[in-house]
């Protein structure tokens, strides 16, 4: 058996909620594309602090870790799907686009909030540009959908993203004339808040 094998061994036989989270530490340690899968199972179990480390592992793997938690994205485990949505976030690869913009209307809150930043963060450099273009009309047009939403953190998160895409000179127009409608009509100070300070950094570029 290797060191790697025994360490997701370790992992996968822990019977209490401290030696796996010890654990999965000792396996992120390694830094292996290896352990990818393992860290991913770890983010259905019922241990935050545990599913916290492995995301921490999977974002340090990078490109790596994107395709297998594309793949392996728990459409039951709504607590899992938020916390592999948060590890591609981090990673902004824009290969999850699609299934950011198909999260950004999940049930859960959390699986939402954690796409809509995904959205504002993907490195559109990354794509050839005739690419990046489509993709930066999708991932707007999701964002001013989410502006919407119910939730005050999520409307939030979709203006952090819209200001992040205003710098794009063809965006800019329509999410500037979307901030000044919706600061006259969003009921939360804080998103209003945001908004204003969104206009000020983009009116002075």
């Amino acid at each position: 058996m290797t060191a790697l094998q025994t360490l997701i061994q370790a992992v996968e036989q822990a019977s209490e909620p401290a030696q796996l989270v010890a654990a999965v530490r000792a396996l992120v340690a390694v830094k292996d594309k290896g352990a990818i899968s393992t860290l991913i199972a770890v983010l259905g179990y019922n241990n935050p602090t545990a599913a916290i480390a492995a995301v921490a592992g999977l974002i340090e793997l990078g490109t790596d870790s994107v395709q297998p938690l594309m793949e392996q994205l728990d459409e039951y485990n709504y607590g899992a799907r938020a916390y592999s949505i948060r590890a591609l976030a981090a990673i902004c690869d824009p290969r999850a686009l699609e299934l950011f913009i198909h999260a950004a209307t999940d049930f859960a809150p959390s699986v939402r909030r954690a796409a809509t930043k995904g959205l504002g963060t993907l490195q559109w450099d990354l794509l050839k540009p005739e690419q990046a273009a489509s993709a930066q009309q999708q991932a707007m047009q999701t964002l001013l959908s989410v502006s919407n939403d119910d939730d005050w953190s999520i409307r939030y998160a979709a203006i952090v993203g819209l200001q992040a895409l205003a710098n794009i000179p063809e965006l800019a127009v329509p999410i500037q004339s979307h901030f000044e409608r919706q600061i006259q009509t969003d009921s939360d100070m804080g998103v209003r808040s945001r908004i204003n300070w969104a206009q000020q950094v983009l009116y002075q570029v």
